[in-house]
């Protein structure tokens, strides 16, 4: 999970270098993860074959509900993303960089499924936000408006980044009896 020193760092920079900002939804990403270990389950009711009710069913892909599926996940997509040329910031496990080519950097912070993509220049990212689509299935939501509860709204004319957690404080003030 993005931890939020690192998604101030990013969000610090965008503003201060002015750098468009996009997000990117990956869909159904549990099943993109291999599993190393071998899993068996009971066959689903409605799918035992007759005369077969004693088999069960081997998982060969990450499934919703366990606790490894997160790590397998962020593992491939992990090995993919740094095989495209990015490195992964030590001191910031879910924020990657690659230089593009006039040495301006491209940023990307990963926060389970949901990717923020940042640079210089729009061109660049709608080229890099086409790559991961090769192995992962992608919804592209440019540009960024949400992020971890956060609604974000960016007016790049005028160098501003505005970030609001009013549903959020709604949230609180309704599970605490304060509104």
């Amino acid at each position: 999970m993005v931890k939020m020193t690192t998604l101030r760092f990013m969000l610090d920079v965008v503003a201060s270098k002015n750098l468009e900002l996009i997000q990117v939804d990956v869909k159904m990403k549990f099943l993109h993860g291999n599993l190393k270990e071998k899993i068996y389950m009971e066959q689903p009711k409605g799918f035992v074959a007759s005369d077969q009710e004693r088999l069960v069913c081997r998982i060969r892909k990450s499934l919703y509900g366990r606790k490894h599926e997160l790590r397998q996940w962020y593992k491939k997509f992990d090995d993919f993303i740094k095989s495209i040329g990015f490195s992964k910031r030590d001191e910031h496990h879910c924020l990657f960089t690659k230089p593009t080519q006039d040495g301006s950097p491209i940023f990307l912070i990963i926060y389970v499924d949901d990717m923020l993509l940042s640079g210089r220049h729009t061109g660049e990212l709608v080229e890099l936000d086409r790559k991961p689509r090769l192995k992962f299935s992608m919804k592209d939501l440019r540009p960024a408006r949400d992020i971890l509860g956060m609604k974000i709204s960016q007016n790049r004319n005028r160098r501003q980044l505005f970030l609001s957690q009013t549903d959020y404080i709604g949230c609180v003030l309704e599970r605490f009896k304060m509104q």
